[in-house]
């Protein structure tokens, strides 16, 4: 602050002189980004070159440093005629910054010249390295005498005055120097006595993080990574230990081409051994335990209880040898669960349409009560006709996400996944129906590690080597005797119908081959027509009996095609071409829109003809308006689609599908960003009319279609129309951003960015980085985020494209805050906030100042952040659309700002508007964090019962997003009850 005394003021009111001023507190650092504070303000230290030199002397820590060191510093080799007047201005500059009212030419209290150079006077209090230093001498005079906690506690606080790598911010060539480069070499080894310290007694949680950011920046550093890997381990965190072992390993081979050492392997060893020992361990673990301990003991409490089995079928019959041999197999013979818990795993084989899948639910909800801990449930899609069968990691993901991990818990590689799957399966009976598998390589990983849990797979293939290797035990399904597919037909059309025709009973179970699916196709006709002798349905079968391609090897009079062919021209024309159509649809299941989108038809028109093929059993009709068809149903659907359309029809078919999609999408954009921050590519078209029409409605469109829009994509790559990939997938990415998923974003934006790369198109290029870039970030995989965004800017920028640079330098001040980079982050976000006026795009400069409100409360500039937050709420007002989300976090960010500087009702007014608004958005995920906050002020201000109100509500919503966080807040109202 200025001081604005007059001379009048210099003296007390008795005459004598007053006590002179106590001079100004100034501060300094070098850990991070090179900054100087007089009184609590930070100052601008100048241009790049002024700000170079003072990091060389604020390296120097105190020592005086000649002028022939300071120019070999800062010019390398290359200085001027003039560098010594260069430097002894910037000098000169520096002084005066720290001293305004320093008279010129007169000595600085802090910048001291002489001995023909300069030195910076300083002590532990007012330079960071001198502060850490002698942290670092306490904590090692602490480890020597033996007082661990204290060693570790002054170690991390070392650790914690580091901002990032050291004077960052300054010119490449500088900071290479050994001045520099020693500095961070010094970091390095607190780092790793620390974490040796913290393993050697166990408590390796509070170095985690010091040793994250350290990898992060050290990013081919093999003894550094093996500390993280091991503290990880040590934390319960095996899977995160193996995914930075599987990371560092890719890194290595790729830009050195080599293979990890063996102080990382040796570390991999120790990590696998100690999951191996976790996984033998039975008891449970208390929920309260430190925020250190697996993640999937501390939540498990908190999460619900799977329970993904489909509907069990209605009307099963026959099988029972071979139920009864299952049961046999799980019971061990007494109908019993077995005295000591052992991994089952049955694998049930067998011809398409045999009835594979209707045994193993059959089976599955016979003994879903021997199983506490829930069922699990995935269609591998191993047959696909699209060839899009479900990855490995596709399928774990999703089991991951039904077991309450959140995207950023799950870590990258395919090794990694699994083995965090099997430590949340470990110690628990849960069971695990993997259905439609295409072989032991796609089903392995996905197999628990531990006792007690039950396997049932069905493919068309022998899973041999699952026998051989983890003890399966195989059942090859036939088809049905004759007196079960008899016993089927008496269930569904009654005893009396099929007893007054015997011989033509006997001859329709003989065309079907005794398969369940024909048998079902069968009886479905017979059910719509019920005064339709089945004499007759069997004459018509036996006219339309041809040959059966798709059986090669089976009983020919196993006629499936006739069977399928006889059924389907019995459809009107409109429904029969409708079928044909949807067999060219890529995704698993599809809804009445998307059917519609493929025939050309109205939604109104194709209800019926839907309904019609589910009578007739050639569609399934699904949970939530949804349908499915069979693998086999879906190929003689193709096979009448490439005999009765043309290749003209089939293409504008899928044409219309593509173009459905897209606009609904572009429907959903528009609702879950009604600011426009998100730039739609040319070429889109308009939201489709009949899309989405709340907000709730576009995130439940898109969580319903997310897989099929993946499906979509790759197709339209498939099909030679990468241009139009890529644009879907950008229209994708609030989608995401939003609702989660983000592995499956970051691969989809891989597909975008090969499509874009193939067709030619740098704008497609540059959008698919920033995707990339996003997605990253989300995971946390902070290094090739700011690869991939910077790359997105290069581009941006040789495009002229304002607003793409703009969203490159907001995600980028957003990944600084998380690297440690602060004052860059306010740098990024300036730069993108100016972008945005250039461009006139108020409601992105809106967001822009609510970001910086926020890095600026993050450093405590408070009184400034709530300037800049009310600067946005000024713009947020005069656009008509509102901001969505961002109009609710600004609210948020201003509400903080408040609590911070003491302004309690006012904070709890704002975190109330802000709760508003990201309900009405939708935003469930910033919701809870603004009623979490508000909790917190609510606390501090004495209402206890309604702050712990708000933390219920928090916890609500976060338990199924994220447990971490949610048990969080759940200790926060723990401990307020206990308190109370």
């Amino acid at each position: 602050m200025n001081d604005f005394r007059t001379v009048d003021e210099t003296v007390d009111e008795d005459g004598t002189p007053a006590a002179p001023p106590s001079p100004p507190e100034v501060r300094f650092a070098v850990l991070g980004t090179v900054r100087v504070w007089r009184d609590g303000t930070e100052l601008h230290a100048g241009p790049p070159q002024q700000q170079a030199l003072l990091a060389v002397l604020l390296a120097g820590a105190g020592r005086a440093m000649p002028l022939s060191r300071l120019i070999g510093l800062l010019w390398s080799g290359t200085e001027p005629a003039s560098a010594t007047n260069v430097i002894r201005r910037y000098a000169g500059s520096l002084r005066r910054m720290i001293q305004p009212d320093l008279p010129r030419m007169a000595p600085g209290r802090w910048l001291v010249g002489g001995g023909g150079g300069y030195r910076i006077d300083v002590d532990e209090d007012s330079l960071d390295l001198l502060r850490f230093r002698a942290l670092y001498a306490r904590a090692r005079e602490a480890r020597d005498e033996g007082r661990t906690d204290r060693a570790v506690r002054l170690y991390v606080e070392a650790l914690g005055l580091w901002r990032g790598p050291v004077a960052a911010g300054i010119s490449a060539e500088v900071r290479a120097h050994p001045l520099f480069t020693q500095l961070d070499n010094e970091r390095l080894t607190v780092a790793v006595e620390a974490a040796d310290l913290a393993l050697r007694h166990g408590g390796a949680g509070p170095v985690l993080g010091p040793l994250q950011t350290l990898a992060d920046q050290h990013r081919l550093d093999e003894p550094l990574h093996s500390k993280l890997m091991l503290a990880l381990s040590a934390s319960g965190r095996q899977a995160e230990a193996l995914d930075v072992f599987q990371r560092l390993r890719d890194r290595l081979r790729t830009e050195l081409g080599v293979e990890p050492s063996a102080v990382l392997g040796e570390a991999q060893q120790q990590v696998l051994a100690e999951a191996a020992r976790r996984s033998d361990r039975q008891p449970e673990q208390p929920l309260d335990q430190p925020l250190d301990q697996p993640l999937q003991r501390r939540h498990s409490s908190l999460l619900p209880r799977p329970a993904q089995l489909p509907a069990a079928p209605a009307d099963f019959v026959g099988r029972e040898a071979e139920v009864d041999s299952l049961l046999r197999q799980l019971t061990g013979g007494d109908r019993t669960p077995p005295a000591s818990p052992t991994m089952i795993i049955s694998a049930i084989g067998g011809m398409a349409g045999v009835g594979k899948t209707t045994l193993a639910i059959h089976l599955a909800h016979r003994v879903a009560d021997r199983y506490r801990d829930g069922q699990l449930y995935v269609n591998l899609r191993g047959f696909d006709l699209n060839g899009s069968a479900m990855t490995p990691a596709e399928a774990i993901r999703g089991f991951l996400e039904n077991l309450g991990v959140s995207p950023q818990q799950i870590p990258d590689g395919l090794d990694a996944q699994a083995a965090l799957y099997r430590s949340f399966l470990a110690d628990r009976r849960m069971l695990v129906l993997l259905d439609n598998a295409r072989d032991a390589e796609q089903v392995r990983p996905l197999l628990p590690g531990s006792a007690g849990c039950l396997v049932l797979i069905t493919s068309r293939n022998q899973l041999s080597s699952l026998v051989a290797a983890h003890g399966a035990h195989p059942l090859a399904l036939d088809v049905m005797s004759t007196e079960s597919a008899r016993d089927s037909l008496v269930r569904r059309l009654g005893a009396d119908r099929v007893d007054a025709e015997p011989e033509a009973t006997e001859t329709i179970i003989s065309l079907c081959g005794r398969l369940p699916l024909a048998l079902s196709v069968i009886t479905a006709r017979a059910l719509m027509n019920p005064r339709l002798p089945l004499g007759a349905m069997a004459e018509q079968l036996l006219e339309a009996k041809g040959s059966l391609d798709a059986f090669e090897g089976a009983d020919r009079s196993t006629d499936i095609r006739a069977v399928f062919g006889w059924s389907y021209h019995t459809l009107s024309d409109d429904t029969a071409r409708l079928f044909r159509l949807l067999s060219l649809h890529p995704g698993a299941t599809f809804d009445v829109r998307s059917a519609a989108a493929l025939g050309g038809l109205t939604v109104r028109r194709t209800r019926p003809s839907l309904a019609e093929l589910v009578r007739a059993h050639l569609v399934a009709e699904e949970a939530g308006g949804r349908h499915r068809l069979h693998d086999l149903l879906r190929a003689y659907g193709r096979e009448a689609a490439d005999s009765y359309d043309t290749a003209d029809d089939r293409d504008a078919a899928h044409d219309r599908l593509f173009r459905h999609y897209v606009q609904t999408a572009h429907a959903a954009l528009r609702l879950l960003d009604p600011a426009h921050l998100v730039t739609v590519p040319a070429g889109i078209g308009p939201p489709a009319a009949a899309g989405p029409t709340s907000v709730e409605a576009a995130v439940r469109w898109f969580q319903q279609e997310r897989l099929t829009l993946t499906a979509v994509v790759r197709q339209a790559v498939q099909d030679g129309r990468p241009h139009d990939a890529w644009r879907l997938a950008r229209l994708l990415d609030s989608m995401y951003e939003r609702v989660g998923h983000w592995h499956d974003w970051a691969d989809l934006q891989v597909t975008a960015l090969a499509a874009a790369q193939q067709s030619g198109e740098p704008l497609g290029v540059a959008h698919a980085h920033a995707g990339l870039g996003r997605a990253h970030s989300l995971l946390r995989r902070y290094g090739s985020a700011e690869e991939h965004l910077s790359q997105a800017l290069v581009l941006f920028e040789a495009l002229g494209d304002r607003v793409g640079q703009a969203h490159c330098l907001r995600q980028l001040g957003w990944l600084m805050t998380r690297t440690e980079r602060d004052v860059l982050a306010i740098e990024h976000t300036q730069r993108a906030l100016d972008l945005y006026r250039a461009a006139g795009h108020p409601s992105a400069q809106a967001d822009s100042l609510n970001a910086l409100a926020w890095y600026q409360a993050s450093l405590g500039a408070y009184d400034d952040a709530v300037v800049s937050a009310v600067r946005s709420l000024m713009l947020y007002r005069r656009m008509a659309a509102g901001g969505g989300s961002g109009h609710g976090n600004t609210w948020d960010t201003l509400a903080f700002a408040h609590h911070h500087l003491g302004n309690l009702r006012r904070a709890v007014r704002c975190y109330e508007r802000a709760v508003r608004l990201l309900r009405a958005g939708g935003d469930r995920y910033n919701e809870a964090g603004s009623l979490s906050r508000l909790g917190d002020t609510l606390a501090l201000a004495g209402a206890a019962e309604d702050a712990r109100a708000r933390w219920r509500q928090a916890v609500e919503i976060l338990t199924p997003i994220d447990p971490d966080w949610a048990a969080e807040i759940q200790e926060k109202l723990s401990t307020t009850v206990n308190a109370a």
